[in-house]
């Protein structure tokens, strides 16, 4: 891939992004109001199922797809999650390696198969953590803004 494919990529993961955030941060606003409970109304479990699948698909997004984008942006080495993860709090688009890494367990935790009994603590989870994911959208965002520019 060449340079301008991989910034025409970088353009389409940034709008692919934004669009997700936008979603995620309207489920997250429903599911603040809801807030953290022993027990939720079938109502209340929709709301915040569509939190988990648009928690996902936006950590997929930033992680998997426009994390990577970025290294083939600066010819970094690909590697692994983690590896991708640690590059980029070292280059400076997000906050905290160790944060992200905590969305990405949150995310594997609502992909795989979770038990009933965990669901309510899965659910004050994503309440915790849906900011820092959405920062972590908005600062990688601003960090790519310099490639955006044509």
């Amino acid at each position: 891939m060449n340079q301008t494919d991989a910034l025409d990529l970088l353009i389409q993961t940034d709008t692919y992004l934004q669009e997700s955030k936008e979603w995620l941060l309207h489920s997250y606003q429903i599911c603040s109001k809801i807030g953290k409970k022993s027990t939720y109304s079938i109502v209340e479990m929709d709301a915040f199922e569509a939190l988990s699948s648009r928690f996902a698909r936006s950590s997929d997004i930033l992680i998997q797809q426009m994390f990577r984008t970025i290294g083939m942006v600066e010819l970094e080495p690909g590697g692994s999650v983690l590896d991708r993860i640690n590059r980029a709090e070292k280059m400076g688009y997000i906050e905290s390696a160790h944060e992200v890494r905590t969305i990405r367990e949150i995310r594997n935790t609502i992909v795989h198969e979770y038990q009933h009994s965990e669901i309510i603590q899965l659910f004050h989870d994503l309440l915790d953590t849906t900011p820092i994911l959405l920062e972590s959208i908005e600062s990688t965002h601003t960090y790519i803004a310099r490639y955006l520019k044509k």
